[in-house]
């Protein structure tokens, strides 16, 4: 399995990602993001950071990146990508998924561990996971509150496209950002693209605190 790991300026958790995918057994490259083509891949990962500073808006320059005319067009071909943390905020950006990411409603820096259920299994990132499991594995976001209208959540809902929620330790819904709908992490109607604000990278070890995302990720290993 080979994965392509995008990195822009401002990215700070290409070489998590990277660590995280290879110790699960896939074949990685890091691609710059002046890149206009995609190496030949099973998946595309953008991961966490702070592109370019964050100006305008979390992932606004990012999206525009040349790059990412060439995820689009993978993404549309139906090829996997996943978006995590600034890469879900890329991602709506970019009108890949839906909605948007917002400032937190306490409007300060969230960064530690957090429980979340897993709403759906029905794609192939958490094909490892029952619906209804509660997972463990951290968040570190300024701008994690996602946003969508009343009609396009009914459409997440209909569609099975919501992937996480935020919840305490025993399973009940847990308001940490503001997200409607305690949202934290999405798909796209095809089931292809993925974005969500929790790290995975980040829960691969039991000396890290948690090994919970190895099960999340380990789900590509058969696409």
């Amino acid at each position: 399995m080979k994965a392509a790991i995008l990195r822009f300026p401002g990215t700070n958790c290409e070489f998590d990602t990277n660590y995280a995918l290879k110790r699960l057994g896939f074949e990685t490259q890091i691609v710059w993001h002046k890149e206009e083509k995609l190496p030949k891949c099973d998946i595309v990962v953008i991961p966490g950071g702070f592109s370019y500073g964050d100006y305008l808006r979390s992932g606004a320059i990012a999206r525009f990146s040349p790059i990412m005319k060439a995820v689009e067009a993978y993404a549309k071909k139906g090829g996997y990508v996943l978006g995590i943390c600034n890469g879900f905020q890329i991602l709506t950006e970019a009108n890949l998924l839906p909605g948007a990411l917002k400032r937190n409603t306490n409007l300060h820096f969230i960064s530690k561990f957090q429980h979340i259920k897993v709403a759906s299994n029905k794609n192939r990132f958490l094909s490892k996971c029952k619906v209804g499991e509660i997972l463990y594995v951290p968040v570190a976001h300024a701008d994690g509150n996602y946003f969508i209208d009343e009609e396009g959540l009914d459409d997440l809902i209909r569609n099975d496209q919501i992937l996480v929620q935020y919840c305490d330790k025993n399973g009940e819904f847990f308001d940490l950002n503001g997200s409607v709908n305690y949202i934290a992490g999405i798909c796209n109607k095809e089931k292809n693209v993925f974005g969500l604000m929790p790290h995975p990278e980040r829960a691969i070890e039991e000396v890290l605190g948690s090994v919970d995302g190895n099960k999340m990720l380990e789900g590509f290993l058969a696409c």
